[in-house]
């Protein structure tokens, strides 16, 4: 025997799935975009070699991602230790995140204009397929935020799926980077 279901469940399913496609049709231009764009590798926002300011950004974001996920986990009290929660957390939860999202315009740009989306090695493939799966994460995240009514699990796990796609990026790209141009053995 099944329990009824109440009365918004498919209007509540309804709305998460427009998130969701909406999510996956930004992702989706993204990677059309960058799979049609002919690159042009000597566009650079970065000087002659793009490589290390890029690296540095990256990794700054890694850290700001880190940031919102331990500030994500105090608002939502599940951050062991942590007490009360301070009026300036949530602030500071949406600067650092306005804030994540502006650092990897530039880094995005560069990739973009001067790559494209290449799947020439896996590195590449998964690099250049995370970066368009960020963009199309964070249009869920955003969409998320402003609406009422969802359960309490879907923006905690479109902020974590973000948090995640970060750090794959990061992995394989400043990581790969500060190891000599190869990533580490795991």
């Amino acid at each position: 025997m099944t329990a009824p279901r109440a009365p918004g469940d498919a209007g509540v399913r309804w709305r998460l799935a427009v998130i969701g496609l909406l999510g996956i049709g930004v992702a989706a231009a993204v990677y059309v975009a960058g799979r049609l764009h002919q690159p042009d590798y000597s566009f650079s926002l970065f000087g002659t070699d793009p490589v290390p300011p890029k690296s540095l950004l990256a990794t700054i974001v890694l850290g700001l991602a880190a940031l919102q996920v331990l500030l994500a986990l105090w608002m939502y009290r599940k951050l062991p230790l942590a007490g009360r929660l301070p009026r300036p957390v949530p602030v500071t939860h949406r600067v650092t995140g306005f804030a994540l999202f502006a650092l990897t315009v530039p880094i995005a740009v560069h990739c973009l204009i001067a790559y494209g989306v290449q799947l020439t090695s896996a590195r590449v493939a998964v690099h250049s397929i995370a970066g368009c799966f960020f963009y199309g994460a964070f249009t869920a995240k955003v969409l998320l935020v402003h609406s009422r009514r969802l359960p309490g699990w879907a923006l905690p796990a479109a902020g974590g799926t973000l948090a995640i796609i970060v750090g794959v990026l990061w992995y394989t790209s400043a990581l790969w980077y500060y190891n000599g141009y190869q990533l580490p053995h795991l």
